[in-house]
């Protein structure tokens, strides 16, 4: 009897997938779709979102009560998550199933992941925390409870390879979903900007707290480049209403003539890029985006003072963008804290828009990066969590005598 057969002649898989984010969603869905076709009869409950039950999964607590961020709004509702964490732990001591994923998520779910495989589940986490960043203490923690990570990013994979935890660089799904070029022109037309005049994309982030300290330095940084290149469009793609009216706040005093340059969009972050010449953006998800995108970039960030004090103290990685710490290299600038000044993100700026061929090379690394990630990475992972199944039910060794 084939592997596969010997997992599926007992019972229907059941499976228990918690994932806390409009990321971990995406994640969830592409991986059980991936699932069922090797295991047309599994079953996936947990915790997830819209886009995981429109694949059959069955969510047993609305996926929103995890999705918090900050100190401040944690320690909020830290009660209210303690005992959905023991809840589901529960449900899983109850329930049995054939393996758990964690999906992102660390702080919730490696202590519950601790628990199920105290009793005998196999455990997979997809995501890896960044462990290689900051936080490193958690190492210990995975290795004791995790069977198997899954992570994103190649240099991921080599830092648990290297501590001897089980793991599978399964690619991005990102880099799977973007193609390898995309039509400049036709993304313009799409949001009404020239063909014939430079676009530059202008991205502060998502959150209140990085359009507060990125935003009005990014639109002072680009009204300095429209006064060198009076025909420069800046489009800025807004996360939603609330940060499009502090966007539009913050432009309030440009002066008329030159307020014309700036294009808000609602969302439309992906085609703002795809429409633009050159990206100036916050630290984050984005810049990876970006990168596939094959566009030459300026990479930014600041925060409260004292937060800074304090991170920049636990960082533990020479770079902070993705596309620097895919490559192991500086490829694009990171300009951090007092470094971010009108006058440096405008002249890398100028020099990206004005020097289009002095950037070449760059896009071919691009090129070769993109290729890199693109895995198949939800087909990818559902393989390495079928063959964690396989051993498992191969094995004698329960899954508490690991590691």
């Amino acid at each position: 009897m084939s592997d596969q057969g010997l997992i599926q002649a007992n019972k229907p898989l059941r499976i228990v997938i918690v994932a806390g984010e409009l990321s971990g969603d995406i994640l969830g869905a592409g991986l059980i779709r991936e699932l069922k076709k090797l295991h047309p009869a599994a079953e996936f409950f947990g915790i997830g979102g819209p886009r995981m039950q429109e694949e059959g999964f069955v969510s047993h607590w609305p996926m929103d009560r995890l999705s918090v961020m900050g100190f401040v709004e944690v320690f909020g509702r830290l009660r209210e998550l303690l005992n959905l964490r023991k809840e589901v732990r529960d449900f899983c001591l109850q329930e049995k199933p054939d393996l758990f994923v964690g999906i992102d998520a660390p702080d919730f779910n490696l202590t519950l992941e601790g628990w199920v495989h105290d009793a005998g589940i196999p455990v997979a986490h997809y995501v890896s925390p960044s462990v290689w960043a900051w936080k490193q203490g958690r190492l210990k923690k995975i290795a004791r409870c995790v069977d198997h990570m899954l992570t994103l990013l190649p240099f991921e994979a080599d830092f648990y390879h290297r501590r001897k935890i089980p793991v599978t660089f399964v690619g991005h799904p990102l880099a799977d979903e973007l193609p390898m070029d995309v039509d400049q022109n036709a993304c313009r037309d799409q949001l009404g900007l020239s063909k014939e005049h430079s676009v530059l994309a202008v991205l502060p982030g998502s959150r209140s707290s990085e359009v507060k300290y990125l935003g009005q330095t990014f639109i002072d940084t680009a009204l300095r480049c429209c006064e060198m290149m009076p025909e420069l469009q800046v489009a800025i793609p807004c996360a939603n209403a609330l940060r499009r009216q502090q966007i539009e706040d913050q432009l309030a005093a440009v002066k008329p003539e030159l307020r014309q340059c700036f294009h808000l969009f609602d969302g439309m972050s992906r085609e703002v890029m795809s429409a633009s010449d050159a990206v100036l953006l916050a630290s984050g998800t984005a810049a990876l985006e970006a990168m596939l995108l094959k566009k030459p970039m300026v990479v930014a960030y600041k925060m409260a003072w004292l937060s800074h004090a304090i991170i920049s103290r636990m960082i533990k990685v020479d770079h902070i963008s993705l596309p620097n710490l895919i490559a192991g290299e500086a490829l694009v600038p990171e300009m951090i804290q007092d470094k971010a000044t009108v006058d440096s993100l405008s002249d890398l700026l100028l020099d990206r828009l004005q020097n289009p061929d002095n950037y070449r090379g760059l896009v071919e690394r691009f090129y070769q990066l993109h290729h890199e990630l693109k895995r198949e990475a939800s087909q990818v992972a559902a393989k390495a969590l079928s063959d964690l199944m396989e051993q498992q039910a191969h094995s004698d060794t329960p899954a508490e005598h690991k590691h």
